[in-house]
């Protein structure tokens, strides 16, 4: 899948994977045996340890209201999620995620390019002991925009020892809106659990060491935002 790398700038590496592409599930991009997919409940669950790390993979451009479920249930599983995505319409986007399975880690990436509404809200729990949440979003809010993140991580009664990272970053046009609300909730002792938030703004030596590389004002634009997102 070298393509996802050259358009995307996103890498894979030996792992079951599942690929969505514009909100479709690629069946031909896509390998796995120990995890689980329903396509009408957008749910993908992991109920056994797999061999291989889990990579799911959402890319494109996105719209409308998404909900999207993931399920730890094994023991010792790593899971991966890149979501990479650009806007166009309204996005409404839901993450859920929940894990069951001690010594289990799920590292989530969410990167959009946001040209009319996007409202993403992340909901993170974890169930037992050991477990890893971390879920990191940035987006770049163009002209006019509004962006609206949310996002929450519990750590349950009796899941101690955990690990959990909720932030989120923007890029933003001085006329986008911006909400930001990074929360926890934590009910046992866990081992580290962060939340943040921040606006992303060049300065001036930034801008002025690239213009005596003798790039222009949106060649400048174009470099801080990819240096930004990726």
């Amino acid at each position: 899948m070298s393509y996802l790398w050259q358009e995307f700038n996103i890498k894979t590496f030996p792992a079951e994977t599942l690929v969505f592409r514009d909100g479709v599930f690629c069946e031909d991009l896509s390998e796995y045996e120990s995890v689980k997919f329903n396509k009408q409940e957008n749910l993908i669950s992991v109920d056994k340890t797999p061999n291989l790390p889990v990579h799911i993979i959402y890319i494109g451009e996105a719209s409308g209201n998404i909900d999207f479920y993931i399920n730890i249930n094994a023991e010792n599983t790593n899971i991966v999620l890149d979501w990479k995505t650009t806007n166009k319409k309204p996005v409404f986007f839901n993450l859920f995620i929940k894990n069951f399975g001690k010594n289990s880690v799920l590292n989530g990436q969410i990167i959009d390019k946001n040209y009319d509404k996007l409202k993403i809200n992340v909901k993170a729990q974890h169930l037992t002991e050991n477990t890893g949440i971390f879920v990191k979003t940035r987006v770049v809010a163009y002209k006019n925009t509004s962006t609206d993140l949310q996002g929450s991580a519990i750590i349950e009664k009796n899941a101690t020892d955990c690990d959990s990272d909720i932030s989120f970053s923007v890029m933003a046009d001085e006329s986008a809106k911006i909400i930001l609300k990074p929360t926890q909730y934590i009910n046992s002792a866990p081992k580290k659990a962060s939340h943040t938030a921040s606006l992303y703004k060049p300065n001036e030596n930034q801008i002025k060491y690239l213009r005596t590389s003798g790039l222009g004002t949106i060649e400048i634009k174009q470099v801080m935002e990819e240096a930004f997102l990726n």
